[in-house]
Formats: C-alpha cells, structure tokens, sequence
C-alpha cells in the first residue's frame, strides 16, 4: 500500500492560502493554482518512482522452537532488497498473538550487501501456543512524499511451556557418568526379566543369580546378568479443569505437574520407553499418539503447551473412558489430577478402578501446604479456630480418599512442589526395578 507522508499533506495545506489569495485578488492567473496541483503531484510520482520496491523485498524469519515462561528468547528477522533502490530506513512492528508481550517497533538504518539482520525479543505472557502473526513493515520515498507499507503474514506458531530449562539440566545429570579421564560406559543391565549375559559370580552379588548348570560345566561360579526391560507404553493424563488451574506458591499446579512430566517423560524415552500425552476437563481436550526415541522431546514439549487453562470441572467418566479406548496394551498412567472432598472423588475413584483391570497407575497430586498452616497457627482468635477445624476435616477427607486408592493397587504421590518431580521419577525407575509393568 502506497499512501502520503504528513509532508505532503502539509504542502498542499500550504498552498490553499495563495491559491485563495490568488482566485480573490488575480482572478486571471487562476492557473496558478493547477500548476501547484500539478507540481505536487508529480513530486509525488517522481517520490514513487525513486522510492524502493515492496515486491524487491523478501523476509526471513527464524523464530525460536519453544518459549519458557518467566524467561525470554530472540526471534532473528532478515530483511533483503534484491533489486531497486534502498530505503534510509525501515520502520518495523512485530504482531503476535495473546499468549506473547507484542515487541515494540523499531527502526531499522544502514545495509550491509542490500540486507539488513535485526532481532526482536519475545517474552511469553502465559502457557499456550503462541503465534507470531505478522510485520509491519514501512518506509518512505527519498522526497518523504509517500509512504509504502508492505505487511508479511508470519503464521509461526511458537509453543509457550513452563520454564523447563532445567528439565535438559537434570537429565543430563541423571545420565552423566564421567570420569577422570574419558567417559567411563554405561551398560543398560537391571534386575529384568530378559537374559543378558554370563559372568563370573563375585562377591556382593545374588546368590539366586546363579547358574549352577553351567557353573558346573565351566567348574566355576557364573550368574545371569539381565537386561532392563524397555518399551514400555508411558501416559502422561493431566487434569486441566479449575481444582488444577489454582495457584500453588504463585504458579498453577498444572504447570507444575506440567514441569515433573516433562523430566519424566525426558528419562523415560532416554530409557527406551515409549510416552503418550492425554490432557481433560469436561472432555478431552488433547490426545497424542505414542511417541518413542529422545528425539521426540521436543514435540512432548509442544503438546505440553497446548494443555490449556480451563474453569470447568473435571468428566472423569468420560475422560477415562476415552482414554481407556485409546490404549491397546498395558501401560503405565500417571494421572496428574485434584480434588476436594470425598463426594468429588467418588466417580474419580469408580473409573480409576476400572484402569485398574488392566492397567497400572499412578495417582499424582500436590500436598495442600496451606491447610496444614491452617492446623498448625495458633488458635489466638475463634475464626483461627473454625479455620483449623475445617482444614483438619478436609485433610482427614484427602486421606480417605488416597486410602482407597492404594487399596485399589494405585501408586500414590503426594508430596511438596519442590519434592515433586523427584519422587515422579523414583517411583517410575522403582515401578520398573520391580518389574510391576
């Protein structure tokens, strides 16, 4: 689009004066006033013909793969004329979606090979797929007559997760084993059930691993060693409904319970194991088919960033059984979920135990720090008081409910936020020692 600068608009503002002047007092020099017109104009025209060209310039935009909440990250913008003259300078806006602070504008000066490299930082405003819609970008002729605007649709969706750079941090020290000098090797040998190798029976080892048949034959003692099972189905089904979306210690227990999947799910296809993401409310909201290797990491991370906030309350029944239809073979669900009271929980627990059947589960939610603040204060007023009643109510009511969960077979985890993502993955590297899959 091609419109006039203030300057010209100005200018022509200017000369209605003489040219009133001009029809008042010389009437007969009244053409005049067309060659003010004309003159303008054709600066104008000759402002168009020596400005640069929209269609010789081309974009490219690198944007980052993910954003991290509380954190920042460049998105790096290359601007290239290929042909024509260069414009002075570029003004350029950046256009995302709800889920990105939009940048400011800038203003870009001087050109190195017809190009011109800028970047502009995003800082994500909450959890979601964020959209890099479109730059604006405009400049004006060498006159400053006219002004080109020319508007590049981006359509880069860029996932917003919980700050989980960490996640990678954490791994890495799960899986490091170096030594002094080199890499000492990691050999993948557990207490499964698949029969890796013979070797020679040493002190400290299981006297049930032995073989005496063979130890026989060799006339020496030899024990099995075995290899860790792999390849088992790991689903991650996150609650999304409003008990989740509450805050805990400022953040919402969703991306907490978010930031404890992640690692899981980082160590557990590190592992060999395959991970599968489902998140619900009131329906399903997100399904994934199940993905294996460390390279699929990065499209957890993007389903991860399509678990939405919701208000509503969370189907159980529906939810469940949805996800009971999906899944052809038993697998390990880790059901990232919240409640209330006893009443709220019964459908919870009727689903659950039809999971049970086939299924292994494991029941993972936050420990309410604020109740037991309640228990604990102390009872200087009457409204302290009946506040340290109803918490020790609820809490007896949560320890009901997480009861009957373990008698059903269900592996519970309640702990504290900053306790939580390290007993998710003990408790999953302790499911696998004991060969519960």
């Amino acid at each position: 689009m091609i419109a006039p600068t203030l300057r010209a608009i100005w200018l022509m503002l200017l000369g209605l004066p003489v040219l009133l002047v001009i029809a008042v007092l010389a009437p007969a020099f009244w053409g005049l006033a067309g060659a003010w017109i004309g003159i303008l104009f054709g600066l104008i025209l000759a402002d168009i013909a020596l400005a640069a060209r929209r269609g010789a310039l081309s974009v490219t935009i690198d944007p980052p793969s993910v954003l991290y909440m509380n954190s920042s990250d460049p998105v790096e913008i290359d601007l290239r004329f290929e042909r024509g003259p260069l414009p002075k300078q570029v003004n350029a806006l950046l256009e995302t979606n709800a889920f990105i602070e939009p940048p400011a504008q800038t203003i870009l000066k001087g050109w190195s090979n017809r190009r011109h490299a800028f970047s502009r930082t995003l800082v994500p405003i909450r959890r979601g797929t964020g959209r890099l819609e479109r730059l604006w970008l405009n400049w004006t002729g060498p006159l400053g007559l006219i002004r080109i605007k020319r508007v590049e649709r981006l359509d880069q969706d860029v996932p917003v997760t919980p700050n989980t750079r960490w996640v990678q941090e954490e791994a890495v020290r799960l899986y490091t084993r170096d030594a002094d000098f080199g890499i000492k090797m990691q050999i993948d040998r557990g207490r499964g059930s698949e029969f890796d190798a013979l070797r020679e029976f040493s002190t400290g080892m299981d006297r049930r691993s032995i073989d005496w048949k063979h130890s026989a034959r060799h006339r020496q003692l030899l024990a099995k060693e075995f290899r860790t099972e792999r390849n088992h189905n790991i689903v991650f089904a996150f609650d999304t409904g409003r008990l989740m979306c509450e805050p805990l210690g400022g953040v919402p227990k969703i991306d907490r319970a978010i930031n404890a999947a992640l690692l899981l799910a980082y160590v557990s296809l590190r592992s060999g194991d395959k991970t599968a993401l489902y998140g619900f409310d009131a329906k399903p909201t997100v399904t994934s088919n199940v993905l294996s290797g460390a390279g699929a990491f990065p499209h957890m991370q993007y389903l991860a960033a399509q678990l939405d906030y919701s208000t509503e309350d969370a189907n159980y029944t529906l939810a469940l059984t949805s996800l009971a239809a999906r899944l052809e073979r038993r697998s390990l669900i880790i059901l990232f979920t919240d409640f209330v009271d006893t009443i709220s929980a019964e459908l919870m627990l009727e689903n659950v135990k039809r999971l049970m059947d086939r299924h292994l589960i494991i029941f993972a939610s936050f420990e309410d720090a604020q109740l037991s603040e309640m228990i604990e204060a102390e009872p200087k007023t009457a409204d302290l008081v009946s506040r340290a009643v109803i918490a020790d109510s609820l809490l007896k009511d949560r320890e009901v409910v997480l009861r009957k969960l373990e008698h059903l077979g269900v592996q519970v985890i309640e702990t504290r936020p900053e306790r939580f993502s390290a007993d998710l993955v003990s408790r999953y590297l302790d499911i696998k020692r004991r060969e519960m899959l």
